[in-house]
């Protein structure tokens, strides 16, 4: 897959393993601006740079995944994944989770974990199509008293 952006970004190193144009920001990089203006768009706030426990993959200019990783417990948690919103539909979602997935995987964390809002009916589904199991529910867990679904992956 060809990606806006042919150059890494800094602090960016292409995942060899996954030619569709993923790239993994390395611990200590600057976030690129147009994370921060996606995460804004997807969740009305952008979080801080990633802690030196958080992984970002990136689909340059069009989608992100942030992670908490645990590799003594081989963990994971997936704490927001989003794209951008004129290439939803097209499966950038997916191909950027599964890329995730697998070198999460190729790392040793094969327990993986996330919480969505019960009423992401898009996201739900993805995460299903990616091999997700629902394993649980926090009633009332968001600031609008949604509840959030809680999901596994073990690999």
């Amino acid at each position: 897959m060809e990606t806006p952006d042919s150059n890494p970004s800094p602090g960016a190193r292409e995942t060899q393993a996954f030619p569709e144009g993923v790239k993994r920001l390395e611990a200590g990089a600057l976030v690129p601006d147009w994370v921060t203006r996606l995460d804004r768009t997807a969740f009305g706030a952008a979080w801080k740079h990633p802690a030196e426990h958080e992984a970002l993959w990136l689909l340059p200019e069009v989608a992100f995944a942030r992670w908490a990783c645990i590799p003594a417990a081989g963990e994971a948690e997936l704490l927001r994944i989003a794209v951008d919103p004129a290439h939803r539909g097209g499966g950038l979602g997916r191909i950027l989770l599964e890329a995730c997935q697998r070198e999460l995987a190729e790392e040793g964390m094969l327990r993986l974990y996330l919480e969505v809002r019960a009423s992401n009916a898009a996201a739900i589904r993805l995460y299903g199509a990616c091999g997700w199991e629902r394993c649980g529910l926090r009633p009332g867990y968001y600031p609008d008293g949604e509840d959030a679904a809680l999901y596994q992956r073990m690999s």
